[in-house]
């Protein structure tokens, strides 16, 4: 972690570097996110934060803001890289916050946790953060951007030759629904365009709990419309995780970047999305 480690933050970067769920991938996409958050941020301070349309610079607001570096991944077995990921995430989730650790919050003990952002590594991750996240919360609310569902059955996304092989980057929210960590019926994936083993897959996601808004429904319900059917399904009383893939954009607006599998669905949301 850089700076002390006594100290309290409200919002805090945690890196897992691993491609343990993907096949046929560079490695080298997973430690992206050093420069993601660490470097970044520090080239970003010295150059200004300021952000025009906003009209904010997230360096000088009320919330503190810490690298906590990367979450310590073995690359040679997929079953303790999920256990490492999940303890070692919880342990940043259940620090008091730098602001509001005194009030009230929604998590099972009554106290208001630290807002924590991840950068992966390949989208199993998503599986060991919500155990952690889930255990501070109790089960959870998703909003998933992503042109892939990711709810398929293992023996449909990878066959599952072994139970390792089965929590994988397509199936991570199945399981997620199987072992209970998602809210019913207040979960949505958003900028969904992939290619389907058939319409049953659509039927699966359906049984995990999920809504679906295609990449094209931009052209007929338009931005706005999105976001409202974001809110009507998910609410706003309740804890929501957001997780976002890059592909859910367009090929285009990842430059530089290995999507996983290859897999670069065209049609995705532009720079403005």
């Amino acid at each position: 972690m850089e700076g002390p480690h006594q100290g309290l933050w409200y919002k805090a970067f945690d890196n897992i570097p691993g491609d343990g769920g993907t096949q046929y991938v560079l490695p080298q996409r997973s430690f992206a996110c050093d420069p993601q958050n660490g470097k970044g941020s520090r080239k970003v301070r010295f150059s200004g934060g300021y952000n025009v349309p906003l009209d904010a610079n997230p360096f000088n607001s009320w919330a503190k803001i810490l690298d906590c570096g990367d979450i310590p991944v073995t690359s040679y077995d997929n079953v303790h890289a999920i256990q490492q990921i999940e303890q070692g995430h919880n342990i940043i989730l259940t620090r008091l916050p730098f602001t509001d650790s005194e009030k009230i919050g929604p998590s099972k003990t009554g106290r208001t946790l630290p807002r924590v952002i991840t950068l992966g590594g390949d989208h199993t991750i998503t599986l060991p953060l919500l155990r952690s996240v889930v255990a501070a919360y109790g089960p959870i609310s998703v909003i998933h951007f992503d042109s892939h569902l990711d709810t398929w059955r293992p023996k449909v996304f990878g066959g599952a030759p072994t139970s390792q092989a089965a929590i994988n980057h397509g199936t991570y929210f199945y399981h997620a629904h199987e072992e209970g960590l998602l809210a019913n019926d207040t979960n949505i994936h958003a900028g969904i365009r992939t290619t389907l083993s058939g319409p049953s897959d659509y039927d699966n996601d359906g049984y995990c709990g999920f809504q679906i808004v295609e990449a094209r429904e931009i052209d007929t319900i338009g931005t706005e419309g999105i976001i409202r059917k974001i809110r009507d399904r998910v609410g706003t009383e309740k804890p929501v995780y957001l997780s976002i893939d890059i592909d859910t954009l367009d090929p285009a607006c990842g430059a530089g970047v290995r999507y996983e599998c290859g897999a670069d669905d065209d049609g995705g949301g532009g720079y403005a999305v």
